[in-house]
């Protein structure tokens, strides 16, 4: 099947998608393109196309006429000058930045593609056809860096992993060890300085971020919503235990027998998607219990989310070809 993946290449949780995504559809010997759009050029070529000029179409559709690729996955947001050239549109979407242009556009989409149980029937609701894929991480464990009795948090650029106030929680503990937080300089607040957190605010390359992620055996990972939730993911795939908010999709992923789960003091909305908030009091229980644990129990948790980790490695390619089928 000839498969147009289309995402917004920016560097950062979309290109990765765009290229599992690719990935897992070329293990399954699809015939894949990727699509990687960049602020300049894809609003270039939109316009082009809306023109209608006869040189921007034959770019765009190629020698191949209206039906260049079987099908184009969109990821994250429709973008309806790729419609045309595939006989199908699949829109694997994230529901806390799907828009009111997606939604206008949504009818015009042949299927959405479920990155979580708990998607399906929000965009149910909005009268989509929905099958679930689920995705897939990156494995980033490496078993040769010695692993502490520490706690990591990787807050890239996001605002949604409530950073500011399990920092602001560190500090109130000063007799708890240290914890890692790596942000970008594009969204961190500084506070102020602890001896016991270590907060990194800079673009650290992938070889010091990936012995960072496998050098500590806690990673707190207090999301308020998620579309798929790769840093958790991730840090599942490391083996490590894992502490996230007892909220929908995150309580998908981690469950008492992988991990913790933390409960929620309140809830907001962003756009499709409630927020959920950790409740300050439930996350200091958690971390004392936590600390308490001995070496096997650490072992038997992480053990636990890193089978499920594999398991799901294994079985995506096969539903998002299954998924595809279906179509």
């Amino acid at each position: 099947m000839r498969v147009n993946v289309i995402a917004w290449d920016n560097g950062l949780g979309l290109s990765r998608h765009l290229r599992l995504l690719a990935g897992a559809l070329r293990a399954r010997g699809h015939d894949v393109t990727m699509t990687g759009l960049r602020r300049g050029n894809w609003r270039k070529l939109g316009r082009r196309v809306f023109l209608g000029t006869r040189n921007a179409w034959n770019r765009v559709l190629g020698d191949h006429g209206w039906a260049r690729h079987d099908v184009n996955i969109l990821i994250e947001h429709i973008r309806p000058e790729f419609l045309p050239i595939a006989r199908r549109n699949v829109l694997l979407p994230h529901p806390e930045w799907f828009l009111d242009a997606d939604r206008e556009l949504l009818p015009r989409i042949d299927a959405v593609f479920a990155q979580t149980r708990h998607a399906m029937p929000i965009f149910e609701t909005l009268g989509a056809r929905v099958l679930y894929t689920g995705f897939t991480s990156e494995d980033r464990r490496d078993t040769s860096v010695p692993r502490q009795r520490a706690f990591f948090h990787l807050a890239g650029r996001s605002q949604h992993k409530g950073t500011v106030r399990l920092l602001q929680l560190w500090r109130r503990h000063p007799e708890w060890p240290q914890l890692t937080v790596v942000q970008n300089p594009k969204s961190a607040t500084p506070g102020a300085p602890a001896t016991n957190i270590e907060h990194r605010i800079d673009y650290l390359d992938d070889v010091e971020l990936l012995r960072l992620q496998n050098a500590h055996w806690f990673h707190l990972c207090p999301s308020e919503t998620e579309g798929y939730g790769h840093y958790l993911v991730e840090a599942m795939g490391l083996g490590a235990v894992v502490i996230t908010t007892d909220a929908a999709p995150m309580n998908e992923f981690i469950t008492p027998e992988r991990g913790f789960c933390v409960s929620y003091a309140r809830s907001g909305q962003q756009n499709l998607a409630r927020t959920h908030y950790f409740d300050e009091a439930a996350m200091e229980r958690t971390i004392v219990q936590a600390l308490a644990m001995d070496e096997t129990t650490c072992r038997r948790l992480g053990t636990a989310a890193r089978g499920w980790f594999e398991a799901n490695a294994r079985a995506f390619p096969d539903r998002l070809t299954a998924a595809l089928q279906a179509l």
